[in-house]
């Protein structure tokens, strides 16, 4: 484990104002999944067994493994911008063309399937074939494409300009921030839902982070909400700390690392917009090791929540992280279900 203070934490990165700091709308994602027939609410828990091992107060879990019955916090995103192009009317017969991990992907391809359009989704060497079985499932075109996420990105950029289908990242970049933008504030819904759902803020939150977009889609909203009193810590591989080296860099800078097993936050690159956001409003950052990842994902399923090292990523920064006060009441969000 290696954790770090936030240097520009309530004043942001110098040199990104073309950069959008990330959406606080919640309304706008909550109304378009209240007339989605699987969009139900996903459960918050306290865990006392977690808050007894943690030596604290109270620990909630955020559970996403049944979010639209896709098993990620993910379906909130790219489905949202599909339904947001179906809205203006844009969405049927198009194709959208994605790069993924697994996840990200599952939302593109039943975003197109509800909508009458059509996904394309190249996936990394390094992707589970279970993952690719599950999206040709959806109706998706799967195409294998390069070593890492990076790798597969650039094949999906070029093959999107070459077919003239959309390209749906679910990271931003210069000259891209429109459709992650967009794809990020989905995910406000996942935290809207948790303010309605707790009786009292947490002290402590922390977040994954593969390219960004949840973490600093969630950070923002608690900011917004909640204040400067809630502590704010984003949780990366230490293969890929993406987001770390970019802070200690003071600029967006690839952290090359080797493939990590929290295949779902093995990104090298971080996301602009989640990264202007995230200098302004985390506290700190941190990495842990492959064995700190899988501990968090036995922690989880210790207590009855089966995930993975990528989807208990944030527990695992708690259970991993400096000892925290006794009267604290952390919050962590289990983004996705265990691997097939």
């Amino acid at each position: 484990m290696e954790r770090i203070e936030n240097p520009y934490r309530g004043e942001g990165l110098g040199g990104m104002d073309a950069v959008p700091y990330p959406s606080e709308d919640a309304a706008a994602p909550r109304a378009l999944l209240g007339r989605c027939p699987v969009a139900g609410v996903t459960p918050l828990v306290a865990v006392p067994g977690l808050a007894r091992g943690l030596g604290v107060a109270e620990v909630h879990i955020k559970d996403e493994r049944g979010r639209m019955e896709l098993g990620s916090f993910k379906a909130l995103g790219a489905a949202y911008v599909i339904a947001c192009d179906a809205e203006d009317g844009t969405a049927r017969g198009q194709t959208y063309v994605t790069a993924s991990a697994g996840n990200h992907g599952l939302s593109v391809a039943a975003g197109a399937a509800a909508f009458g359009a059509r996904a394309v989704i190249f996936l990394a060497e390094t992707v589970p074939e279970a993952f690719a079985d599950r999206l040709r499932g959806i109706g998706a075109e799967v195409v294998r494409a390069g070593a890492d996420y990076e790798a597969s990105m650039e094949a999906a950029m070029a093959e999107a300009e070459a077919r003239g289908a959309v390209l749906l990242s679910d990271s931003s970049w210069d000259g891209y921030f429109v459709r992650p933008h967009r794809l990020m504030e989905g995910y406000n819904a996942l935290m809207a839902e948790v303010f309605d759902q707790m009786d009292a803020p947490p002290t402590h939150l922390f977040l994954q982070a593969g390219v960004g977009g949840l973490a600093g889609a969630a950070a923002a909203m608690a900011r917004g909400t909640w204040g400067a009193d809630v502590h704010i810590t984003v949780v990366e591989p230490a293969a890929a700390p993406a987001l770390m080296a970019s802070v200690q860099a003071g600029r967006a800078v690839e952290a090359p690392g080797p493939v990590s097993a929290m295949g779902r936050l093995d990104c090298k690159v971080p996301s602009l917009i989640a990264l202007r956001g995230l200098a302004r409003d985390a506290d700190a950052f941190m990495t842990i090791t492959e064995d700190e990842g899988f501990a968090g994902a036995q922690a989880a399923a210790d207590h009855g929540f089966d995930s993975t090292p990528s989807g208990a990523a944030g527990l695992a920064g708690a259970l991993a992280g400096p000892d925290l006060p006794g009267d604290a009441r952390v919050l962590v969000i289990l983004s996705e279900g265990p691997e097939a």
